[in-house]
């Protein structure tokens, strides 16, 4: 990270969590991802970073203190990349190094959930930046799905899964058509749906969790259900943020709305 990161453009005091506040306020904050409370100080504190949006400092620390913390590291990498960064190159290359750091964490913790959906959400995001045709021409979009089918076998309530689940289906189908998506990638309709649906009913609070539901229905039914995808937006734009990426995603939402 030679380079200074952007700052995140939404501090606010009620995203700093500290001492004992982190913990009381976890399951609330990691309810999309099923995070478990970190037993290691130094990776807590990566984690303390990343809510309060100090993206960069949370790399450097998840990644100084190894293990867990690279869950952290990962993750604010990918929010920072997703949201905050304006260069398509550097975007692609901060998404590339996160799925590199999140294959490696695969390896070594496979029953780590999270890196198998951050390498999920890395390589997808990526593969979106280079175009979904391009991705799947090169592979990406097994090794996508793999990782979210473990993920969410080792993390059935894990809402940030199910949501890239149904991104995966509905972007697929897109491109390729339910025909070819259904024999040769598994995407179907009504199982991205599905899991749209389940990630709302798992994560109530969550403004993503709606956000990725209206564009997947525009994905597979443009016009037809735009109303229906309309409102999505319109819930997310509502929800209260209890973090710095949950703002993120609201400020996103009410964004499309203008």
């Amino acid at each position: 990270m030679a380079k200074k990161w952007a700052k995140f453009p939404h501090a606010d005091k009620a995203y700093v969590y500290d001492g004992a506040a982190l913990k009381k306020h976890w399951d609330r904050l990691h309810r999309g991802d099923c995070e478990p409370f970190p037993k290691d100080e130094r990776a807590l504190e990566a984690w303390r970073l990343y809510h309060a949006g100090e993206f960069q400092n949370a790399v450097e620390a998840g990644t100084s203190a190894g293990g867990g913390g690279i869950t952290a590291a990962i993750k604010a990498q990918v929010i920072y990349a997703n949201y905050c960064e304006k260069q398509e190159k550097a975007k692609l290359a901060l998404f590339e190094e996160a799925a590199e750091w999140a294959s490696s964490r695969r390896s070594a913790a496979p029953k780590d959930a999270n890196a198998h959906y951050l390498y999920a959400y890395a390589l997808g995001r990526y593969s979106q930046g280079i175009s979904v045709a391009k991705a799947l021409a090169q592979g990406f979009g097994g090794k996508i799905k793999d990782a979210l089918a473990t993920a969410l076998k080792l993390a059935p309530s894990h809402a940030d899964a199910h949501s890239a689940y149904g991104a995966y289906q509905a972007e697929v189908i897109n491109k390729v058509g339910g025909l070819v998506a259904g024999m040769t990638y598994g995407a179907r309709k009504d199982s991205a749906l599905e899991h749209y649906q389940k990630a709302v009913k798992l994560n109530p609070d969550s403004a993503i969790a709606r956000i990725e539901y209206a564009n997947g229905l525009i994905l597979l039914f443009a016009k037809e259900r735009l109303d229906e995808a309309t409102r999505l937006y319109e819930q997310a734009a509502k929800c209260k943020p209890a973090d710095a990426m949950e703002r993120l995603d609201v400020e996103l939402a009410k964004s499309e709305l203008e």
